[in-house]
């Protein structure tokens, strides 16, 4: 019997295989073979949901709050998140600006679905998260990357947006903390960003999820700059809740009602459990673990970074954020020293350690720098330096 072969849509023609899935997938069948590997590729803390968040999900399971919500999220989390922008902030943010959404991506989701026209041009800074590049293509859009060097703290600059500014540009997406540089746009740079994409009636998409984890300075949310921005966060990193796939959006007053439209189409509501298990992130309990896991993640950011030189490779930037060093490996001690995705192969391989090459997150930096998450125990951390130490010296 004849299979039809059912055509697929152009677009996915602009979207590419997400490398660092392809090496959990190699990781895992090492580890089905007998090999221990070290992973410090996927940006998934080892941290799980905290207690406080777990009773608050069997609480809600017991209670039969199982059914849809509205399409905007419970009321209650509304308030919670718009409360917690008033404490981390000092913004006063109403509810009825804040939006819950399936994850972050669901929320990129739901951004591009409203803000990005069929051949608009979204400006972002190479290197990216690969995935935004992918939402703006999923909608039609085109992503224009932008290399950004060290020089930049990898992130782009008010003179590069006004100066790729074109014809077919609507906006920037941007995100800071980044990944996968773990540097964020320092505050006066942001600020003449949105200024030059205001004064261009552009839009503004500011992936925020890792600012929870800024270690150096108190984080700065785009929405003190300026009111128009389109600002995502997580439960994912900083509430340790990643599987759960619970994010939220704040967007301008006017835009509620047509984000409100397509998240009733795409989505209907975010989990329902997770909504009300989330209310507890921001008990006094809670955050009292989040700081103390957060302080970790600093101590593991303070040993790796020397560790990683240690070893030769270069780290141009510290990250003042997230989990992740993106570091030039052309210094190392290794006869695949110039090609990223081969060395990272070699890891893998003859050391059992998980780093994610810089081919996932755009051109430029795509043969000379790695991604190292430190989203893992110290024990970890030290088993894989002297792994690649031992790899490094043969």
């Amino acid at each position: 019997m004849d299979i039809q072969r059912l055509a697929t849509a152009s677009r996915l023609a602009n979207i590419n295989a997400f490398h660092v899935m392809e090496l959990a997938k190699q990781a895992a069948e090492l580890e089905r073979a007998g090999r221990h590997i070290i992973h410090m590729g996927i940006g998934e803390p080892d941290f799980t949901a905290a207690e406080p968040v777990v009773r608050a999900a069997e609480a809600a399971m017991r209670r039969g709050v199982t059914q849809y919500t509205g399409a905007l999220g419970i009321h209650a989390l509304r308030e919670a998140i718009a409360g917690h922008y008033r404490t981390a902030y000092g913004l006063d943010i109403p509810a009825r600006r804040v939006i819950v959404t399936a994850g972050a991506s669901g929320a990129l989701l739901l951004a591009c679905a409203v803000l990005v026209e069929i051949g608009a041009e979204v400006l972002m800074p190479d290197p990216s998260y690969p995935c935004n590049r992918h939402f703006v293509a999923a909608f039609d859009g085109v992503a224009k990357m932008i290399p950004s060097g060290p020089e930049a703290r990898f992130q782009l600059t008010a003179d590069q947006v006004e100066a790729n500014w074109g014809e077919a540009t609507r906006g920037v997406l941007l995100a800071s903390p980044s990944n996968p540089t773990g540097t964020s746009i320092l505050p006066g740079e942001l600020a003449r960003i949105l200024q030059a994409v205001r004064a261009r009636n552009g839009f503004a998409i500011l992936d925020e999820i890792y600012q929870g984890l800024s270690y150096d300075a108190a984080p700065v949310s785009a929405l003190s700059l300026d009111d128009n921005v389109v600002t995502v966060n997580s439960f994912s990193k900083y509430f340790n809740m990643t599987g759960w796939r619970l994010g939220w959006l704040v967007v301008p007053e006017a835009l509620v009602p047509a984000f409100e439209k397509v998240a009733q189409n795409l989505f209907i509501c975010a989990s329902a459990v997770a909504q009300h298990a989330a209310l507890a992130c921001f008990t006094p309990e809670a955050l009292a673990i989040y700081d103390e896991r957060k302080a970790e993640f600093r101590r593991r950011r303070e040993a790796i970074v020397p560790a990683l030189e240690a070893l030769g490779f270069r780290v141009p930037v510290k990250p003042d954020g997230a989990f992740y060093v993106y570091a030039d490996c052309r210094g190392v001690n290794h006869a695949d020293a110039a090609n990223a995705d081969r060395l990272t192969q070699s890891m893998l391989h003859d050391a059992g350690v998980v780093f994610v090459p810089g081919n996932d997150f755009g051109p430029y930096t795509a043969s000379d720098y790695i991604r190292i998450s430190y989203a893992t125990s110290m024990a970890n951390i030290d088993e894989a330096m002297t792994r690649l130490g031992r790899l490094f010296s043969r």
